[in-house]
This record gives C-alpha cells, sequence and structure tokens, in this order.
C-alpha cells in the first residue's frame, strides 16, 4: 500500500479523497492555484504544493507541475479526482512512465472509453446498442449544420473531450447548430484543452441512468447498480439518487452486464461509470463512458456500504476486489443534492464572493455533506459552481425526499446566492415525487425560468407565524434593557400586523395576536389558534422548534425593519407591526426601481470575453452582444429589444462585477 498520495485536484473532491486517505493511514499532498492559497483542500492535507495563476490551464491543468510536485514530495501515486486531467490519456501515461500509479484506469482504457468518439465505435464493435450520429470530428460549424440537417434535428453537439455539462449543446434547427457548435468548440478548448465536437441524435423524453463499474488487475469486474440522472438543468445533473425509481430488475441486470462487458473489452481497473440513455419502454442505448470517479459517487456509495475512493486506491495498489458480484448489497435509498454557487432567481447565473455565512446540516441520521469550502472562504470564478453536495440515506425513496428537505431547510449559506430553493421547488413538485420525470424535467416545468411564485408554500400561514414570533422575541430583549424609568418601562402589546411584501409595491396585511404561553406562544390568525415554541436563539439562522407539535426547521433573519422567513424553497420578506404603525406604512409611496432598459449590465462576476457590437450599430432584437465566461461556461449575452448602441463601456479581457454597464443605448 501506498505511503503518500498526491490529489491532483481541488474543492469538495480533493477533500474527499483526503478523508478516506486518512482513514487508511495514507499521507497526502495537495495542489493548488493563487485563487486557492487558503482552501480547505490545502488545510486538510498533511503538505502542499503551489502550481501556478488562478485559471486552470495555468495551474490544475499543467502535467509537468502535477508531476513535479509529485517528485518533489514523493508521491507514490497521484489521484485526479474528477473534471481538470482525470480523464486525460496523455496525463495518466505520462505519470505512469514516471513510475508514479496513477489512481485511476490504465491510459489505454482511458484513450479507449475517455475519448467519447472512440468508445463509441468500440461500443458498437461488441454490440452495444448506440445512438445514431455522426461519430468522427467535425470540421467546422458549416460541415456541422449539413451533419444535424442529415441525421435530423433535434441534435446534440458534444465535445469529444467533454464532460460535467461543458461543450455540449442541443440544436433544434440551422442556427442553433452553427452556434451551438461554435460555443462548444470554444468551451472545449478551454477546458479540457481539445476542441473535438460530434453529433448524434437527441433523444427525446429520456432518462439519464448510469451503472457504477469496478474493475482490478486480476480480470474482476463487477456492477455496484444504478443511479438515476435525468434531473438536469444545462445537461449538468442537479439531483441524482440511487437505485432508479424507473428501471425494473430484468432492465437493470442487462444494463449491469452489458456495462461489465463494456468494461472488461478494455482491461478497465478502477472505478469508472458506463452512462446510458433509457427510453420510456426501458430501451437503452450507450452513451459514454466516464473514467475516472463521478461527483454522484456518494448515493452508490450509501447503498452498497463501500468506499469507492478505497477501492480505487486498492486496485492502483495491486490488491483483488475483496467481494464478487452476488455479494454486492442494494439497502434503501440514497439521494444527492448538487449545492452550487448560483442564483436561481437570475436564471442561475454565477454567484462568486465570500461566504459570510456556511452552515451545512448536522451529519447524523442518514445526512452526509460533502464540501470543500467554510465560513469566510472565497468563491473564485475561475472553477466549477458546486460548492458542496448534500446527501440522505433512506429507508425507501419517500423516506429520503423528506430527509433532503430537512436538511436543505438547514443549510445555511450567506454572502453568495445559492441553488437551496430550486432544489426545495424540485424536491416537493409532485411528479418528481411520484417518480415521472425525465432529462426534459427542468426544461419542461421551469422553461420560463424559476421565480419565488414557483415554490408555493404549503402552509402560509406557519411563515407569518414564525415571523410574529420571532417578533416577539425580538420585542423581549427591549424589556430587559436596563435604566428604564419606574412606571414607564417597555410594554410589549399582544395584537400585531403581518406586512407581507408582494413586489411591485403591493403588500398583504394579515392581523395576529401573539401571547407567551408557558415556554412557547399562542399566535391567533383569524379564527385559528396554533402553538409555536422556538428551541434556538435568534442569533442563529437555523431555527428549530415546533409547530402545533410538529417539529420544524427554518432560517430566519432580521433584515433592516424585516423578518426574512425560508422554508421548503420558498422565501417570504415580512414586517410586524402595531395596527397603527402599520395603517401609516400603508400610506406610504412606493419608489419605483430606474429604468435600466438602455444599459446591458452584466448579470454576474466574471470575464468579459467579447463584445459583439460598436458604438453606432443597429442591432435587432436576438443578436448577440457581448459573452461573458464564468466558472468554466460561456454565457452569450443578447439584445432584448431593436436598439442603436451608444457606447461600448468596457472593454474585452475585464473582469466585471454584478451589474457593471457594458453597452449603453441610444
Amino acid at each position: 500500500m501506498f505511503t503518500k498520495i498526491l490529489i491532483a485536484n481541488r474543492g469538495e473532491i480533493a477533500c474527499r479523497v483526503i478523508k478516506t486517505a486518512k482513514k487508511m493511514g495514507i499521507k497526502t499532498v495537495a495542489v493548488y492555484s493563487d485563487a486557492d492559497r487558503d482552501a480547505r483542500h490545502v488545510e486538510l492535507a498533511d503538505e502542499s504544493v503551489h502550481i501556478g495563476a488562478p485559471p486552470s490551464r495555468e495551474s490544475y491543468l499543467v502535467m509537468d507541475k502535477i508531476i513535479a510536485a509529485c517528485k518533489q514530495t514523493g508521491a507514490q501515486a497521484v489521484h485526479p479526482g474528477y473534471g481538470f486531467l482525470s480523464e486525460n490519456e496523455e496525463f495518466a501515461r505520462r505519470v505512469e512512465e514516471e513510475g508514479i500509479v496513477f489512481i485511476g484506469p490504465k491510459h489505454a482504457s482511458i484513450a479507449a472509453m475517455g475519448d467519447k468518439i472512440a468508445s463509441k465505435k468500440l461500443a458498437n464493435e461488441a454490440k452495444v446498442n448506440t445512438i445514431p450520429g455522426h461519430n468522427a470530428a467535425i470540421p467546422g460549424a458549416k460541415e456541422a449544420v449539413e451533419i444535424a440537417k442529415g441525421i435530423g434535428y433535434p441534435v446534440m453537439i458534444k465535445a469529444s473531450a467533454g464532460g460535467g455539462g461543458k461543450g455540449l449543446r442541443v440544436a433544434y434547427d440551422d442556427r442553433q447548430a452553427f452556434e451551438g457548435f461554435t460555443a462548444c468548440q470554444n468551451e472545449a478548448r478551454n477546458s479540457f484543452g481539445d476542441d473535438r465536437v460530434f453529433i448524434e441524435k437527441f433523444v427525446e423524453e429520456p432518462r439519464h441512468i448510469e451503472i457504477q463499474v469496478l474493475g482490478d488487475a486480476h480480470g474482476n469486474t463487477v456492477y455496484l447498480h444504478e443511479r438515476e440522472c435525468s434531473i438536469q438543468r444545462r445537461h449538468q445533473k442537479v439531483i441524482e439518487e440511487a437505485p432508479s425509481p424507473f428501471i425494473d430488475e430484468k432492465t437493470r441486470k442487462a444494463m449491469g452486464e452489458q456495462a461489465v462487458a463494456l468494461a472488461k473489452a478494455v482491461n478497465y481497473q478502477s472505478a469508472g461509470t458506463v452512462e446510458f440513455v433509457v427510453g420510456k419502454d426501458m430501451s437503452f442505448y450507450f452513451l459514454e463512458m466516464n473514467t475516472r470517479l463521478q461527483v454522484e459517487h456518494p448515493v452508490t456509495e450509501c447503498i452498497t456500504g463501500l468506499d469507492l475512493v478505497e477501492l480505487m486506491i486498492r486496485v492502483a495498489a495491486g490488491e483483488k476486489l475483496p467481494f464478487k458480484q452476488e455479494e454486492i448489497k442494494r439497502d434503501g435509498w440514497a439521494m444527492e443534492c448538487r449545492i452550487n454557487a448560483e442564483d436561481p432567481f437570475r436564471s442561475f447565473l454565477p454567484s462568486t464572493g465570500r461566504l459570510v455565512k456556511y452552515a451545512p446540516p448536522p451529519e447524523s441520521g442518514g445526512v452526509r455533506v460533502d464540501t470543500g469550502v467554510y465560513e469566510g472562504g472565497e468563491i473564485p470564478m475561475y472553477y466549477d459552481s458546486m460548492i458542496a453536495k448534500l446527501i440522505v440515506h433512506g429507508k425507501d425513496r419517500l423516506d429520503a425526499i423528506r430527509k433532503m428537505r430537512q436538511a436543505l431547510n438547514a443549510f445555511a449559506i450567506r454572502g453568495i446566492s445559492s441553488n437551496i430553493p430550486f432544489q426545495a421547488a424540485l424536491l416537493a413538485h409532485p411528479d418528481f415525487v411520484g417518480g415521472n420525470f425525465n432529462t426534459g424535467f427542468i426544461a419542461e416545468h421551469y422553461g420560463k425560468g424559476f421565480t419565488a411564485e414557483a415554490v408555493p408554500h404549503d402552509d402560509p400561514v406557519f411563515l407569518r407565524a414564525l415571523a410574529a414570533v420571532a417578533n416577539r422575541k425580538h420585542l423581549e430583549r427591549a424589556t430587559r434593557i436596563s435604566g428604564q424609568m419606574p412606571g414607564h418601562e417597555f410594554q410589549i402589546g399582544t395584537d400585531f400586523v403581518v406586512v407581507t411584501d408582494l413586489g411591485a409595491g403591493h403588500f398583504e396585511q394579515v392581523p395576529v395576536s401573539v401571547v407567551p404561553q408557558g415556554a412557547g406562544f399562542d399566535v391567533t390568525m383569524g379564527d385559528k389558534t396554533y402553538r409555536i415554541a422556538f428551541q434556538s436563539s435568534l442569533r442563529d439562522i437555523v431555527i428549530r422548534g415546533s409547530f402545533d407539535g410538529e417539529a420544524f426547521c427554518a432560517q430566519i433573519e432580521r433584515i433592516g425593519l424585516s423578518y426574512r422567513i425560508s422554508h421548503n424553497g420558498t422565501q417570504i420578506d415580512a414586517k410586524v407591526l402595531t395596527p397603527r404603525t402599520a395603517q401609516l406604512n400603508a400610506l406610504m409611496p412606493f419608489k419605483a426601481p430606474p429604468d435600466l432598459s438602455k444599459f446591458l449590465l452584466s448579470p454576474m462576476p466574471g470575464l468579459l470575453v467579447d463584445v459583439a457590437v460598436a458604438p453606432g450599430q443597429k442591432v435587432m432584437a436576438g443578436e448577440k452582444l457581448a459573452v461573458i465566461e464564468a466558472m468554466k461556461m460561456e454565457n452569450i449575452l443578447l439584445a432584448t429589444q431593436d436598439c442603436v448602441v451608444s457606447k461600448v463601456s468596457a472593454t474585452k479581457g475585464e473582469s466585471l462585477s454584478v451589474d457593471q454597464v457594458i453597452i449603453e443605448f441610444q
């Protein structure tokens, strides 16, 4: 067994590998860029080596620097994690040539299966069903359009070396094929250093189901059941679960055996994933093989009781798999939510900055948090937007959904935006709960974007009652202020009005009575009285307590004169006023937001990689104005109406802040 390994990665996965290595008694070496100097994985590792500037092409993608760090520290093996160099055949080969063990498959297996074009040809030879398409690299955008027309729209444009949603677009017409090919090629070049792109038929209403495989150097290969990964946005997985609520035992066995046959065909020796697209009749087609550890591997670990990182390390050290296919168990139901630094209420644009508050739920009762960040740390714009993975393990699917909803309520993140409200909305959707979904689920139900109205709360009275009690407890502090004149002490009344901001100058006023009763409060709204008790202090964002005898977990913050209440993905801003103050508040004039239609503002922090217009130019609605790159994704800003450019205020290559003016219009 190795005594020291280097992790050629960052963030959550680097911390995940370090955790298992420590359990095995193996020392670890972290590598870091300038942006990650104070990162969590650097703190957790036994040693660390600086490898360059923040852009990944100058640090985490530079093979020479990774290999030099291995030699400098005496690391006998290197774990690549996922992303970056994890599926780079040249890196695996060079590491092996230097006498360092690559904790992953042999470079020949990566070459055969890591390249999507080569893997599809090999799958055809192995008589595995594959999707119709053009399997050779396409030279240019014009050729891509002709090929797409030949296959028939819709088509999927994919980078050969792609992964994680990078270098992937769906096109429904010639224009989308042309622009999608160019965008895929650029993303692939920047993220993977390989701009080859191919096209295949897009199977509509598909499910994305993958099989986890594991092989050793002694000819043993097994599959560890499947993962359901159909809940995706822009081809990036959002929620994963194991097992799948869709496939039956016969299909599960057929897919597993086919995945093993494919792995054996390339002498696969490590953990890997064979991805399938599955039709509604349970017909399945080979999609690709990921020759690395998957982001969603924890759900497989939960239902099998296995540590996949440990098994990867043991296989790389030459050990045999310690079990046979029939010995692999499947216990309960596991689910994973990817917690991303993005704003779901602003078209999921990346959100970077300092984590002013970061408090994940406690890891107990089947809850697990894999993360690479800490409170006070920075979320840089150079890397992937995922900051944590929230995993739950329940006795069945409904139990797993219930645990996940509770865990999301207890996950406090401030300073940046996160997709937690969106995750909560998905978990509450009846079609998701019923298992009735495919890869188009998010596009179908949230095609016009995600808004606060998209998350109706099942009990709005509960949210207002929380605001009323929070205000009552806040007022109690004033009664304890010293130096009050005898006979004139601060007195708290029982009658209040909860004023909820509905937006656009509209407010809802609800009279409420709050009366202390023992350790809790009786809250009366209308003709109903509710019993509320807080078990947490108001200084905590996450508040636990009971509502009519039922336990709850919600987030409560005082922002100015309002209370922000968050629960099950719904958020309200409410003021709790005396009846007279509420009357006066209703007379206050509404201040309309300024008209910003004559400006193109940066919707996120990022790098301005292109400005497509010039002063004086006439622009039609839908035309490209600028391109911003953030968290490895290109975001094209389009004109929303016909206009004339007055001034270009930002220059190509400039780092933009949120709402910075890029272009002014006449």
